[in-house]
C-alpha cells in the first residue's frame, strides 16, 4: 500500500482580513450616516418651503375675488372668509387637528397677511421646532423666511433653501 499524502490548501479569510473590511465598513458608516442625516433634514425643510408657497396662488384667487382669508370657509361674513386650502403635512406640528392643520394665518383680511407653520410631528430632530413664514407685503410680492428652532437640536442654516433663508 501506498501512503498517500493529501494536500489541504487553507481556505476562507485571516482573521486579519476580516478586521480590515470590518474597519473599512465603519469608516465608511461614519462619514455617510452623518451626512444621510443632514440630507433628510434639507429635504425635509425643502418640502414643507414648497408646501407652504403653493397657498400663494389661492391667497391672490381669494384676494382678487373680494374674499377675506383663513383655514376654513365662513360665507356668512361680509367679505367672504375663505379657506386658504392647506390640508396639512406630516412634517408640521398640528397637522392632525382640525380646522387648522398647523398653519397660522395673521391678518388674513390684509393685503400685508402672512402664514406659518412649525416643523415637527415627523420632521427630524434637528429641524423640529424651526418656523417657516410666508408674508404679503401691500403691493402683491411674497417673502419666505425661516426662524430656527430656539433649542439647540443640531440645526444648520444649510438646511433653508435659496429661496428661503433661515434669520
Amino acid at each position: 500500500m501506498k501512503n498517500i499524502q493529501m494536500n489541504h490548501a487553507q481556505k476562507g479569510f485571516t482573521l486579519i482580513e476580516l478586521m480590515i473590511v470590518v474597519a473599512i465598513i465603519g469608516i465608511l458608516a461614519a462619514v455617510a450616516i452623518p451626512q444621510y442625516q443632514d440630507y433628510t433634514a434639507r429635504t425635509q425643510v425643502s418640502r414643507v418651503v414648497g408646501e407652504v408657497n403653493a397657498l400663494k396662488s389661492n391667497a391672490e384667487s381669494i384676494f382678487n375675488n373680494g374674499g377675506q382669508i383663513d383655514t376654513e370657509d365662513d360665507l356668512t361674513t361680509n367679505p367672504r372668509t375663505i379657506g386658504i386650502g392647506w390640508t396639512g403635512s406630516n412634517l408640521v406640528d398640528g397637522a392632525n387637528t382640525s380646522p387648522d392643520f398647523g398653519l397660522n394665518i395673521t391678518d388674513g383680511a390684509l393685503a400685508t397677511m402672512s402664514w406659518n407653520v412649525e416643523l415637527g410631528t415627523d420632521a427630524s430632530a434637528a429641524v423640529r421646532g424651526a418656523t417657516i413664514t410666508v408674508s404679503r407685503t401691500a403691493n402683491g410680492a411674497y417673502t419666505c423666511s425661516i426662524t430656527p428652532p430656539t433649542t439647540s437640536n443640531g440645526w444648520k442654516d444649510s438646511y433653508a433653501p435659496a429661496g428661503c433663508p433661515a434669520s
